[in-house]
């Protein structure tokens, strides 16, 4: 942008400091980098100052070193989650089939297939690399959002509930079936932070009594979606470990279960024999 801005850096870095962003002068710096034009800068200053989360006024996240589009009111991928994408690609081959559930921006295939050689699925070299990429969520705006940043790898998005709008080819080929799931107890969503709370979508969120509903009912139809030798990775909290290994050993799904302590990330990986 133009260094005729009506914000100088210092004016920004101090509007974000006075609305309590802790990180000021790296939002500051994102934000000048990102506006094109001085009154560009002045309502992104203003939408953020106001509450909306970062990724929402630049338009995007960077995610496994992707910038990944995140339209407003779609969840916002969060950085201890390249560790459940990072434990995907160490079990993937080039070329496998990838699904990504619960996709929000389709973050994680995209990502899950860049690391894997980001070969698109309709070019024919999915054996040389990158993955064949499906995606769904429940959410239209996810979806159109998962659609963009799938695009670049070849992946396809679409829009339903977990399993119900796929097609049923993918029946028992899935190589790793991904799963951001909502783990937030019902009770606890009123605790989040207000960028969450209040900008992004409750279905993203709100994962029940104990905040495994949706888990659970991922874990339960895996089985007829995975190949022989397949996994389903997804991330959960640690007091949630016991419940939800319960519900991955009701599945007949041997399972481990992986933590990176510096993102204070759990993820469970399970496995179809």
């Amino acid at each position: 942008m133009s260094t005729s801005s009506s914000l100088s850096p210092s004016a920004v870095v101090a509007r974000l400091r006075a609305a309590g962003c802790v990180f000021a002068e790296d939002e500051a710096r994102l934000l000048l980098e990102t506006a094109r034009t001085p009154s560009d800068l002045t309502a992104m200053v203003d939408r953020r100052v106001a509450g909306l989360p970062l990724e929402h006024v630049l338009g995007w996240a960077e995610f496994c070193g992707l910038r990944v589009a995140v339209d407003p009111g779609v969840f916002v991928p969060r950085r201890r989650t390249e560790f459940l994408v990072r434990q995907a690609a160490a079990l993937a081959r080039p070329g496998a089939v990838v699904l990504d559930l619960c996709c929000g921006s389709g973050a994680l295939g995209a990502a899950l297939a860049t690391l894997l050689g980001g070969a698109e699925v309709d070019s024919g070299l999915e054996g040389r690399g990158g993955a064949e990429v499906h995606a769904a969520d429940v959410d239209p705006a996810a979806v159109a959002c998962a659609r963009r940043n799938l695009a670049a790898v070849g992946g396809r998005a679409y829009e339903g509930d977990l399993y119900e709008p796929l097609p049923a080819t993918l029946r028992g080929r899935v190589d790793v079936l991904l799963a951001n799931v909502p783990y937030v107890p019902t009770g606890d969503v009123a605790l989040l932070p207000a960028e969450a709370r209040d900008h992004e979508a409750r279905v993203a969120l709100d994962g029940g009594g104990d905040g495994l509903d949706v888990a659970r009912r991922v874990i339960a139809e895996a089985p007829a979606w995975l190949a022989p030798g397949g996994h389903l990775l997804f991330e959960t909290s640690d007091r949630q470990v016991p419940a939800a290994r319960e519900a991955v050993a009701r599945a007949g799904l041997p399972f481990q279960v992986a933590t990176c302590e510096d993102t204070d990330a759990t993820v469970i990986i399970a496995t179809l024999a």
